[in-house]
């Protein structure tokens, strides 16, 4: 091959990846309008850990060569291993990128990396050329000389590894599909039998039908999982589902007892209003009988009787009067909640409830209803079996623990 010409470089101050993990940066630039070049700066020997797609792509796109052929210089200098996802990453590089990738050329190759290398050209597509190349410019006039068709291997310092022995590509190429692409399904090349590499191919073979076997069984695995976690996944929901059922449900028992016990309320407010009303008609009744009473000329001590008798029934409707004006809307509440819990009590028992938890005294609330003391008492104590107390316990305590749990 002839001496190369002083080639265009094209370097963008933008066009590298800092590998801080790994102790490295990766560079690259543009020799000619299609060669990439790309190599290593680092302190110490790295171990490539991940494949710098994104630069390649940034780099091609900032040259126009998208959809054009192109061509790598890598520089393995310092570079004394690569982790298996770059494995699998450039091998992809070799496939997916056809048939716009024409050549790659690594060059400084160490003893290390060798072997990968020559597994790269093992796994390449027939119309990928792989070479190893001692320096930069006998890369450099590989990748010359292959795009102007001039011979790669003649010269001593081109490796060209369709030019190695057959048998050893078939090998790196079989180790390599196995255990970089995870491709089991590609046959496994066996020489003759006589042949004194006949064993190791077939350790090869035994090795992929077990890789192959484990494929299936890590599969049905899977799969076993898959239908496992969908049927716990299926119950989840299906307990999900009922238990948002049963919360919709409980919210409208819950919307339907408000409704009726705002229904209620509004009745027993409507209730009140008429029972108010009636109360202030009694009220000016009474006062203009005892103005007649008053203008009679009757006896006196008869006249005095029925102004006794009138004032009575003034003062026990101003105690229905205040009993009404005070009846607030926990009132209300208090006595729904009451009728509920003890539906055994009238609305007379109910109402002296009230009234008893109001800490009115036993004769305004016999007054109020129209009853004797000794009638509130025996009112009171049929209450008492009602409510189910004790002996010793006292209905007042009672309703005022009710009223407070109520409105818990």
């Amino acid at each position: 091959m002839a001496k190369p010409k002083k080639v265009k470089i094209t370097e963008k101050a933008h066009w590298y990846s800092h590998h801080s993990e790994a102790g490295y940066t990766k560079l690259a630039r543009l020799l000619e309008n299609d060669i990439v070049h790309t190599w290593v700066d680092a302190q110490n020997n790295v171990v490539l850990d991940f494949m710098d797609v994104d630069l390649l792509k940034l780099l091609l796109s900032e040259s126009g060569l998208e959809n054009k052929q192109f061509h790598i210089i890598f520089d393995l200098n310092l570079v004394t291993d690569i982790s298996y996802s770059y494995k699998r990453a450039i091998t992809e590089l070799l496939y997916h990128w056809q048939p716009f990738l024409g050549l790659v050329c690594f060059y400084n190759v160490g003893s290390q990396m060798s072997v990968i290398v020559e597994s790269f050209a093992a796994v390449a597509p027939v119309n990928i050329r792989v070479l190893q190349a001692d320096s930069y410019q006998d890369a450099l006039k590989i990748v010359l000389a292959f795009k102007a068709n001039e011979p790669l291997s003649d010269d001593n310092d081109v490796k060209d590894f369709l030019y190695n022995s057959e048998l050893k590509r078939q090998f790196l190429g079989a180790v390599a599909r196995m255990t970089w692409l995870n491709i089991l399904d590609y046959p496994i090349y066996i020489p003759d039998a006589d042949n004194e590499y006949y064993p190791f191919f077939q350790a090869i073979r035994a090795l992929h039908s077990d890789l192959k076997a484990k494929e299936i069984e890590k599969e049905k695995e899977i799969s076993l999982l898959k239908q496992t976690y969908e049927h716990r996944i299926t119950q989840k929901i299906i307990k999900m589902n009922a238990q948002a059922q049963i919360g919709t449900q409980y919210i409208q028992d819950l919307e339907k007892e408000v409704a009726e016990l705002s229904s209620r309320a509004a009745a027993q407010e409507l209730e009140l209003t008429r029972v108010s009303t009636a109360i202030a008609e009694k009220t000016n009744a009474l006062g203009n009988l005892l103005d007649q009473i008053h203008a009679l000329n009757i006896d006196s001590a008869l006249k005095r009787e029925m102004t006794d008798a009138c004032m009575k029934l003034l003062d026990t409707e101003k105690i229905e009067k205040r009993l009404n004006i005070e009846l607030t809307e926990s009132d209300s509440f208090f006595l729904t909640k009451l009728q509920k819990k003890h539906p055994n009590l009238n609305q007379r028992e109910l109402r002296i409830s009230l009234l008893v938890k109001l800490n009115y005294e036993t004769t305004e609330i016999a007054r109020s209803i129209g009853i004797s003391t000794r009638g509130m008492e025996s009112i009171r104590y049929r209450m008492h079996k009602k409510l189910g107390l004790g002996k010793h316990e006292s209905i007042k305590t009672y309703l005022s623990d009710l009223a407070t749990a109520f409105h818990a």
